[in-house]
């Protein structure tokens, strides 16, 4: 059987395009081949580094997700093992971040009949996050990514910030117990359970939150190069852990963590062979995709964070590529959701790591203490049991805080109104949505005002000096009515451009003096079907006026998707090849106006004279010269 010529060479085309630029499925090879010891033990260093910080933030972003502890510290050791193998940057750190955590944590508080069953679930929803952003590396979508306003970014994590602030006042001020059938994802909710239950608040608990605090503050301020997060924790689990389990009044029945033992540290397949998988898989499909496009814009966002620092050149889809085999790998031993994260990634680099196997020798680190930790059980000194809730939610809270970029938000703020109102929508809509729904709601209200401004292709008056060459014709110039006019096209003619330049060149053609229309197309873009149908539509209008369309200065691109298209014919329609005739006038690069003078020609012989009258289109919203 003969395959139809149309579809091979769309299969040629696609393989073409998955060909081009591909991700290497074993990048660290050629990092191995140059390792040595001298940079395994600059590597080790940041590695213990780093660890320190993982183990404190994977406890701490679990419990965001409302989730067990071990579901966090799994994420960290796992992914900062496998995504350096495929990452394109050699200082990323993956692992779980607030912003991904609190969006599993939003999900599962407004869909409360999936919550019940998350550890069956979960290993499901990290699977489909893995295989959405290996799909995306595979398709290069990472390159679509810088098309997304920084402004989106910059509402949702502000917004998701005081989510979280708002969630973790709940342990700080001890009013879990009140709180626990106030579930409420958004801020409202959150700020109306916490007003109600203020009279409740348990002043040990904000005793021990607040002096975890200071301790964090206290580091930070005087100790700089310390892990400010990784010692509060560890010096108020030592004291005040202590006393909770010793049963020092009042510190006794203080809420703490549940230490993990070592069934749990296993491997936890998904369980793809039941009967209502497909229902599953429908019902996670939307925050799948979500958690799987904030990893990634979140990865290559500190991927060219580094980068800029560094010298090094940012790979986005191979950064992507590694996002989704980490999540399959996390899937497959039973964590959650991974992203890259900014503060592990800059420890990396500033505690001098060489090369990617820093962030796997962190892995390690991070897994043997897995190991320790379940160990503690079995030797009666359960490690995470010392860890006070109030305590870690303290430290949640000042992680928050720190998310909140006053100098981006300003410079949103201030740059443009389009940024302005991207960033207030987003912070908005984090606030009453989901936040797997209110990150796409910021996207396409930022897509939404792009298309607007690029849908508006400039329609610009030009006229003949005496020396022969186009210039913009000044606003108070007198002209005689003409009978051919110049329309001089600037910008992008996708799709979204397509009806308002047919709707232009229609309202010119409106005047009963004009008999030609001369599109200049130097500088249009980005020609697609619905700008060549919409081209091809103003052809068979003006016909059927008895008018006549010539097209100059046309790129070899444009050439190319008219001919393609077969929209060249109809163009050419009329015209004695064998006598030298056409519509259509490609630009010449040493002088762009040649194709204009010869387009004049063609309208003079169509109208049958040699001193027609000429006008150039003018808007006068638009007073920008292009260049010819």
């Amino acid at each position: 059987m003969k395959i139809p010529r149309p579809l091979t060479q769309a299969a040629r085309t696609l393989r073409g395009f998955l060909a081009a630029e591909r991700v290497a499925l074993a990048p660290f090879r050629k990092d191995l081949r140059r390792y040595d010891l001298s940079k395994f033990r600059h590597d080790a260093w940041a590695a213990a580094n780093v660890t320190v910080l993982a183990i404190a933030q994977g406890i701490a972003f679990a419990a965001i997700a409302g989730l067990p502890v071990v579901y966090g510290i799994i994420s960290t050791a796992v992914a900062a093992f496998v995504a350096p193998l495929f990452a394109g940057s050699r200082h990323t750190v993956l692992g779980p971040t607030n912003a991904t955590a609190f969006m599993l944590f939003s999900f599962f508080s407004v869909n409360p009949e999936l919550a019940g069953r998350f550890s069956e679930l979960l290993p499901l929803l990290v699977l489909m996050v893995g295989l959405a952003a290996t799909a995306g590396a595979l398709f290069r979508v990472a390159d679509l990514l810088q098309y997304i306003s920084r402004s989106v970014l910059v509402g949702y994590i502000s917004g998701a910030a005081v989510l979280i602030v708002a969630n973790q006042l709940k342990p700080f001020l001890g009013l879990d117990a009140y709180l626990k059938g106030n579930s409420s994802s958004t801020f409202v909710g959150l700020l109306v359970g916490l007003v109600r239950n203020l009279s409740h608040t348990h002043w040990v608990s904000v005793l021990i939150g607040s002096v975890t605090l200071l301790i964090f503050v206290a580091v930070r301020r005087w100790r700089p190069s310390w892990p400010a997060f990784a010692v509060a924790l560890l010096v108020s689990s030592a004291g005040f852990g202590s006393l909770i389990h010793t049963g020092v009044v009042p510190f006794k029945g203080e809420a703490t963590f549940a230490t993990f033992g070592m069934s749990e540290l296993m491997l936890k397949m998904p369980h793809l062979m039941r009967a209502n998988i497909f229902d599953d898989i429908s019902a996670l499909l939307s925050i799948a995709f979500a958690l799987a496009f904030l990893a990634s814009l979140e990865n290559t966002l500190m991927a060219k964070t580094l980068a800029s620092q560094t010298g090094d050149r940012p790979d986005v889809n191979q950064d992507m590529l590694s996002v989704g085999i980490a999540n399959i790998a996390v899937a497959f031993a039973g964590g959650m959701p991974a992203s890259g994260s900014l503060t592990r990634s800059m420890l990396n680099y500033e505690s001098g790591a060489r090369t990617r196997f820093a962030s796997l020798i962190s892995g390690i680190y991070t897994m043997a203490f897995a190991v320790l930790i379940a160990a503690s059980v079995g030797w009666g000194v359960p490690l995470i049991d010392y860890v006070p809730k109030a305590a870690l939610a303290a430290l949640v809270i000042a992680l928050s805080l720190s998310l909140f970029n006053i100098r981006h938000i300003r410079i949103c703020l201030r740059s443009t109104t389009d940024d302005a109102v991207v960033l207030l929508i987003t912070f908005i809509a984090t606030l009453v949505a989901p936040l797997h729904v209110a990150i796409f709601i910021g996207v396409a209200i930022s897509i939404m005002l792009f298309l607007r401004k690029a849908s508006r292709p400039h329609l610009i008056e030009y006229e003949f000096s005496d020396a022969g060459e186009l210039r913009e014709m000044g606003e108070k110039r007198q002209r005689p009515i003409p009978a051919i006019s110049i329309v001089h096209v600037e910008g992008d003619l996708f799709f979204g451009a397509a009806e308002l330049f047919r709707t232009q060149i229609q309202r010119t053609v409106s005047d009963p003096a004009i008999q030609v229309i001369i599109l200049r197309l130097k500088n249009a873009r980005h020609l697609d079907a619905t700008s060549v149908m919409a081209l091809e539509d103003l052809v068979l209008f003006m016909r059927g006026r008895g008018l006549h369309l010539i097209v100059s200065g046309a790129t070899r691109e444009v050439y190319r998707v008219l001919k393609k298209s077969g929209i060249l014919v109809t163009l050419q329609d009329g015209c004695d090849r064998r006598a030298g005739e056409s519509n259509i006038f490609l630009t010449n690069p040493r002088n762009p106006n040649l194709s204009t003078r010869a387009a004049l020609k063609r309208a003079q012989q169509v109208l049958g004279t040699k001193e027609a009258d000429i006008r150039i289109f003018y808007d006068p919203s638009h007073q920008k010269s292009p260049s010819s």
